[in-house]
Parts: C-alpha cells; sequence; structure tokens
C-alpha cells in the first residue's frame, strides 16, 4: 500500500494492432511486471485491445462482460493490484458505444468508469478522424482515491481542454492518467507540450501510457508512444521513447504537489466568475509610410 506521500504508478505502451487476442497477451504480461515492481495502480493505453479503422474498431466493440475485460480484472485479482484500461470502444446496456476508461481494484471488481467526453473529430495529414460517427461522448469527469491518493482520469483528445484538467485539479487531483493513441504528426508537434502545460498549469503530476507505431506500414493510423510522467514543476521524468512493448513502474512524490500548490497558490486564485465577456476594440486601419510628422 502506497503512503501518505508516495505513490507507485505502472506506466506501459505497446504498438496495440488489430489482433485483440495479442494485444490483450501483452497487456496482461505488462501488468504481472508492474505489480512485481510494487505498483500501486497499473494504468493501460487507449485503444491498447484493439488499434484499427472507426469501422473496425466499432464493430470489436465490448461489452463490460465479455471474455477480455473478465481476463483483465482477473490478472488484476491475481495480482492484487488495481488495473486502469485507458479507453476501449465500450458497447453499453442501451446500445450505445462510447470510448470508455474503466478500472478493477486489487480483487478484480469494476469500481470506475469514465466515458470520454471530447471526441477526436480532426483531419490530419489527409485523413480523417471522425471518433462522433463511431460513439457517443460523456459528460462526466472522474477521480478516483486509491489509499487516500486522489487521481484524475481522462483520455488521451481531452488533454487539448485545459478546463476539465482545472475542474478535476480544484477537486483534490493529485495525478491526472492521460492514456492515449495519439497521432504521430500532432504527437510530434504537441504531445510533450500539452502534458507538461497541463502539470503546469494544475500544479500536480501527468502520467501518461501509449501506443506506438509499428514500422511495416500496417497500422490503421500511426501512433506516438511516448509515454511520459511530468512533475508538478513541469519537468518531464519518464519518457518511454518509442519502445514496444514496455513498462515502468514510477514512484511520485506527493510531496512535490503540496509544495508547488503553496510556493505558486494557482488553484486559489482562479476566478471564474470574474470574466465577462471579452471587450473588443477596433483600430482604423493604419500605415506607417502615411504617418505625417
Amino acid at each position: 500500500m502506497p503512503d501518505a506521500q508516495r505513490f507507485r504508478i505502472g506506466i506501459t505502451q505497446w504498438r496495440a494492432t488489430r489482433d485483440r487476442a495479442a494485444n490483450l497477451d501483452i497487456a496482461c504480461d505488462l501488468v504481472r511486471r508492474c505489480a512485481a515492481d510494487g505498483a500501486d495502480l497499473v494504468l493501460l493505453p487507449e485503444n491498447g485491445l484493439h488499434l484499427g479503422t472507426n469501422v473496425e474498431m466499432r464493430e470489436a466493440a465490448l461489452r463490460t462482460d465479455s471474455a477480455e475485460l473478465q481476463r483483465l480484472a482477473g490478472i488484476a485479482r491475481e495480482t492484487k493490484t488495481p488495473v486502469l484500461l485507458g479507453g476501449f470502444k465500450h458497447l453499453g446496456d442501451d446500445g450505445v458505444i462510447r470510448n470508455s476508461a474503466v478500472l478493477y481494484d486489487g480483487e478484480g471488481a469494476l469500481v470506475a468508469q469514465y466515458d470520454k467526453i471530447h471526441l477526436f473529430d480532426a483531419r490530419i495529414n489527409g485523413q480523417s478522424f471522425e471518433a462522433s460517427s463511431v460513439e457517443q461522448g460523456g459528460t462526466c469527469p472522474l477521480i478516483v482515491e486509491i489509499a487516500g491518493v486522489k487521481i484524475g482520469v481522462t483520455i488521451c483528445y481531452d488533454v487539448r481542454f485545459p478546463e476539465l484538467y482545472r475542474q478535476l485539479a480544484l477537486a483534490g487531483a493529485e495525478i491526472i492518467l492521460v492514456p492515449a493513441a495519439f497521432t504521430q504528426t500532432t504527437g510530434e508537434a504537441h504531445w510533450e507540450a500539452l502534458l507538461r502545460a497541463r502539470a503546469i498549469e494544475n500544479e500536480c503530476y501527468i502520467v501518461s501510457s501509449t501506443t506506438v507505431r509499428g514500422d511495416d506500414g500496417t497500422d490503421a493510423f500511426e501512433t506516438y508512444g511516448h509515454g511520459l510522467v511530468v512533475e508538478p514543476w513541469g519537468k518531464v521524468i519518464v519518457d518511454l521513447g518509442i519502445a514496444s512493448p514496455t513498462c515502468q513502474v514510477v514512484e511520485l512524490d506527493l510531496g512535490l504537489v503540496a509544495s508547488a500548490r503553496d510556493k505558486l497558490p494557482v488553484l486559489h486564485h482562479v476566478r471564474p466568475d470574474a470574466y465577462g465577456t471579452p471587450a473588443v476594440v477596433t483600430l482604423a486601419p493604419y500605415r506607417m509610410e502615411e504617418a505625417t510628422l
């Protein structure tokens, strides 16, 4: 069990393919490895169990009572370690598909679910990612508490919406998870900057597990990898690069969260009700060469 100031989190990374059985074997192996190294929680990436096209992932959507998820629950129970699957196409009892992160406790019980709020509808390098054509967005942020440590749960594209992270931090989150299948192009440009910004703004740990591209050109889309851990002052303390499959257990010093928030009490200075409608001032056209003295 973690103490009040320390939390050991296992981050994982692998190349996810259309082969769900192979992906699941990797996930279970990495959970065992992290558990053996003393992890208090193991984080698996978004789409780690299946990465394909929108149509393929929709057709492969899982119910929470599926054999695949029951196997993950069994690994959590076997290792006595909480496991968070960071996002999968989840077919609900209402027939709606959502991108859900699910948490199993050390007894294998499903204890929490977060439905991704922000859906990735974007066009990158000529490829269209229309997540809203596959799934429905969630509406409720989530914080889970493990041995007194408050942990916010987000998924991938959520990281571009700082208001969600601020809400989690104001609600007491000391660690915020960002499991992801970030595209190669946007990852190269923005990934580290976004995670560091969310850590700095909210003076908390930002922790990510990720999928990573292969080198044979068969991926439905290339993902960036670089599972990161960022500490509350914005320093990257772990970067998994493009290794696959790999994992690392990282001990987080929660005293750094308290220290950062004491030195620079940003969360106490938030004034959401102070912002009115922006004033807009329009200047007349002005050209320097026409100016006269």
